[in-house]
């Protein structure tokens, strides 16, 4: 009867039928009083989300103290219904350490005695039947030795829980790392480790390689060697996309090709997140918005006015976060609209429901309905990293720096692995002019995405960068952002060498150059400083074609790239974005391209017998400035200055031209006095000087029409092309 009532318990679970399952498993325990059919009843209760029930089934008989799968489940129940010192009391706050290296010699001795160990050799003398009784005894022991072993990786991870509700998250991060390391296929476990960030990359990569994959135990043991290769994998695709490209990049295209999984959620969202970390964010968001458009979603009421939003629901929470920063780096404003009305509509009670109105408010310069926004997300889900650097982005937008470092000191606390929000914060110190603590924040970021100790001094960072012929990784960003720091502390070399690197390592990282341009006119302007003014020139060319997509040809409106106005290195990446990661936006394009031409302008005015270049690009940057406050107001008192010298330089030419004609003329007299002594018809006296000074002044006269006429079609074919590009 237990096994008839067993069949019928199952067949009603596996259908999804919760009442009859617990029916009927109330009468199999009844029967048989047996503790493994407590344990599957209470867990019927625990997945129909009646937890006091399983509590209330497992307190009987004293099976949370017999029983460590019982205990487990136990605990569970109370972290679901967030009751987590009941739930530590259970568990005990202390890790079982020893069965970390115990556990993977109890799988080899198991892996050795399923294989063709000494075991399960026939031996002489008439005794393999007692063998193969001890052999399977010892199996079944095995068995249970295995399945305790999950139990207590289970336990380490839900003690982890506990220990970052309580805001302890060293404590939570060694209690997930011990649960790996006991069990490696506790993957719940080391989900938390990666997706809040609580180890830096050069932590990440050494953590895998300490893992014991080969202790996989599966029944066939001629595949167990392919299984844990599978699995390393399976989590090399989860590590940080600044760690190793190359190893992150080998993962992905063996398992896309040799396992057929190119189509998968999980390899496309990877995918995506390097194209981000690369700043190429359309490519990236095609893939995101494949994702969210691979369900077809027969529920007409969801609103498919966009391409982006339709089938928007039903998927992995790590979607949204980056897909809205992709939206909101892309100027997708519609999309986010539509994306956000329909997750309100939907999921109202999930966070990053908020988190996408948050970035549309943000996306809009709304910036006090994005605050509160993104404070509602921190609130729902405060592991959320996108929610806390969003909220903390608000208050840089405004220029509230006190505020911004309160926020983001809180978001490096919660993500202790994410370098970001330690770059966020020396920006934040930049801009206060607080040069030391910038330089210790954005020094820590440096340590974190590349994995390189501080050693050394201040001054020799950038020589020890570049002269480093590996590559250093980590996120490029950060290298800028110490070169503007070593730029403002006037140690100019240094920071040229350190721009000149970021930029080697975001090629190198196939990153999108376009978003780069702030750091090459950093480059730029350390060369400016240098003295350095071709190699400058030759850069602000690079900075303008780059940013124009290489439609502006050489001979046009010249290169200059700064980041704001023309003496200001301007802080990359401090745009109010989700996530900005080498990103120029913040930045709109007029004042970027107007930036270019004033820098420019003032290299050629310093280089010295360029005036008329220098004239025509600042003529140029207030054409596209538009006389604004701050950068056009520069470039219209540079270009003043310029048509002064060049009028300066008109004159010394024109006194030239004089002196010269006066040579002339007292040569033309000469030659008529002799003309005269020989009988011959002599020239007046006056009339060569007159007509020089006449041919001079139409001279001059010509030159500046033709010039304005360069300038006046320069300025009209920009406008044409900016009109054709907008038509």
């Amino acid at each position: 009867m237990d096994k008839y009532l067993r069949t019928w318990r199952q067949d009603a679970l596996n259908k999804g039928q919760h009442d009859a399952a617990i029916y009927i498993g109330d009468k199999v325990l009844a029967l048989s009083n047996n503790d493994a059919d407590a344990f599957w009843l209470a867990q019927v209760h625990f997945g129909n989300n009646n937890f006091t029930r399983a509590l209330a089934l497992l307190s009987r008989k004293d099976l949370i103290t017999r029983s460590l799968s019982c205990r487990y489940l136990a605990a569970h129940c109370y972290i679901k219904q967030g009751r987590y010192d009941q739930a530590l009391t259970i568990l005990g706050e202390d890790n079982p350490t020893h069965l970390i290296t115990t556990s993977h010699n109890a799988r080899r001795k198991l892996a050795h005695i399923n294989g063709h160990g000494p075991r399960n050799v026939t031996q002489r003398g008439g005794k393999t039947q007692r063998d193969r009784i001890e052999l399977s005894e010892e199996r079944e022991r095995d068995r249970e030795s295995e399945k305790e072993l999950k139990f207590q990786a289970g336990m380490c991870y839900l003690r982890g829980l506990c220990f970052a509700k309580r805001n302890a998250f060293d404590r939570a991060r060694d209690c997930y790392r011990d649960a790996v390391r006991i069990d490696v296929q506790c993957f719940e476990a080391f989900d938390q480790l990666m997706k809040n960030s609580m180890l830096t990359p050069a932590e990440e990569l050494a953590f895998l390689e300490e893992l014991d994959f080969d202790s996989i135990r599966i029944d066939d043991q001629s595949l167990a060697q392919e299984a844990a290769h599978f699995t390393k994998l399976l989590y090399t695709t989860r590590l940080s996309k600044y760690s190793s490209p190359a190893t992150l990049a080998n993962a992905t295209e063996t398992l896309s090709t040799h396992y057929n999984l190119a189509s998968n959620p999980d390899l496309l969202l990877t995918r995506a997140e390097t194209l981000y970390t690369q700043c190429r964010f359309h490519e990236a968001l095609a893939i995101t918005t494949s994702i969210l458009n691979s369900q077809n979603n027969a529920d007409n009421s969801i609103d498919t006015s966009s391409s982006n939003t339709n089938a928007s629901l039903g998927h992995s929470p790590r979607l949204y976060p980056l897909h809205l920063a992709l939206l909101y780096e892309t100027g997708s404003h519609n999309t986010l609209f539509h994306l956000s009305h329909t997750l309100s509509t939907h999921a109202p009670h999930e966070s990053y429901t908020y988190l996408a109105i948050g970035t549309y408010y943000l996306s809009t310069f709304r910036i006090a309905e994005a605050r509160r926004f993104f404070s509602k997300a921190s609130l729902m889900d405060p592991h959320s990293a996108a929610a806390w650097i969003g909220f903390a982005h608000t208050f840089a937008a405004e220029g509230e720096h006190d505020q911004a470092i309160a926020a983001y000191s809180t978001a490096a606390r919660l993500f202790q692995g994410s370098h970001l929000p330690q770059l966020f914060l020396g920006m934040q110190h930049l801009a206060l002019n607080n040069m030391q603590l910038a330089w210790e924040y954005c020094l820590a970021a440096f340590e974190m995405s590349s994995g390189a100790l501080k050693s050394g001094t201040d001054e020799d960072l950038g020589t020890r960068i570049f002269n480093n012929s590996s590559n250093v990784g980590g996120d490029p960003l950060v290298l800028n952002e110490v070169g503007v720091i070593l730029y403002h502390q006037a140690n100019l070399g240094a920071a040229a060498k350190l721009f000149l690197k970021a930029l080697e390592l975001a090629t190198e990282l196939g990153c999108n150059m376009t978003a780069w341009v702030a750091t090459r006119a950093n480059l730029a302007h350390a060369l400016r400083r240098l003295g350095r003014l071709k190699e400058s020139l030759a850069e602000f060319d690079e900075c303008l074609r780059t940013a124009t997509g290489g439609a502006v040809p050489a001979s046009a409106f010249e290169p200059g790239r700064g980041m704001t106005a023309f003496a200001n290195l301007s802080l990359t990446g401090t745009s109010t974005g989700l996530s900005p990661s080498g990103a120029a936006s913040g930045y709109d394009e007029r004042n970027l391209i107007g930036s270019i031409h004033t820098s420019r302008g003032l290299v050629l005015l310093s280089m010295g017998g360029r005036t008329r270049e220098a004239v025509m690009a600042l003529h140029e940057a207030v054409r596209v400035l538009g006389g604004d406050a701050g950068g056009g107001g520069v470039a219209g008192t540079l270009l003043s200055r310029a048509m002064e010298f060049w009028a300066l330089e008109g004159d010394l030419e024109l006194e030239t031209d004089e002196s010269l004609v006066q040579q002339e003329s007292a040569g033309a007299q000469k030659g008529a006095l002799r003309s005269r002594r020989k009988g011959k018809e002599a020239v007046p006296a006056g009339a060569l000087p007159t007509a020089k000074h006449v041919k001079n002044d139409h001279r001059i006269e010509e030159r500046m029409d033709g010039d304005a006429d360069d300038m006046l079609d320069a300025a009209l074919s920009a406008v044409t092309t900016n009109h054709s590009a907008h038509s």
